[in-house]
């Protein structure tokens, strides 16, 4: 009775962890569905996410120990970092012809680009689940469903809200993957 109640509350804990990384895919999806995505794209971005949502962990359990008190700070900043520029690259975007653009958030660039800010924070939390004895087969596939779902969920209602907000909707969504960089550093 006592291995089950600790396996229900491990299950738990890990579900609810990884609902949480999920949130943080599902506002920021938001902000680039804000842009005017095409399903395909929402498709290929979420699939994405899901694959850094398990690949980040696995590899944060596997440093475990070893890099856990250097860690929480630096990924907070990578994480911050790189969706300042991708905000800021919105943003800036939003104010050019289509001829003029750089990198677009469809590109496998920017899609990159998000699914790895997205999901370093998610690498700490494997790092601290690495110093515990966790299932990471059901810990990985958690996260990386959640993930992957909560990203299509914050992309589609990015997508609908965007018809309402027409040219705008482009830096809106660069100012809120903006303020989340900014959240993540400071």
């Amino acid at each position: 009775m006592l291995e089950t109640s600790a396996g229900l509350g491990q299950l738990m804990t890990i579900m609810i962890m990884a609902v949480a990384l999920g949130l943080d895919a599902f506002s920021l999806g938001v902000g680039i569905g804000m842009k005017g995505i095409r399903l395909l794209h929402i498709l290929k971005i979420s699939l994405l996410i899901g694959l850094f949502h398990v690949l980040m962990p696995l590899l944060g359990m596997f440093m475990g120990y070893y890099v856990s008190s250097l860690l929480g700070q630096v990924a907070a900043l990578v994480a911050g970092g790189l969706l300042v520029l991708l905000g800021g690259h919105m943003v800036l975007n939003s104010f050019k012809t289509s001829e003029t653009r750089m990198v677009d958030h469809r590109s496998l660039l920017g899609m990159l680009l998000f699914s790895l800010s997205v999901s370093i924070d998610s690498f700490s939390v494997g790092v601290s689940l690495g110093m515990f004895e966790s299932n990471r087969i059901l810990t990985v596939l958690a996260f990386g469903i959640c993930g992957g779902a909560m990203a299509v969920l914050g992309l589609l209602l990015g997508r609908r809200v965007s018809r309402n907000l027409g040219e705008y909707g482009e830096a809106l969504g660069g100012a809120i993957l903006l303020a989340f960089g900014l959240a993540f550093i400071f």
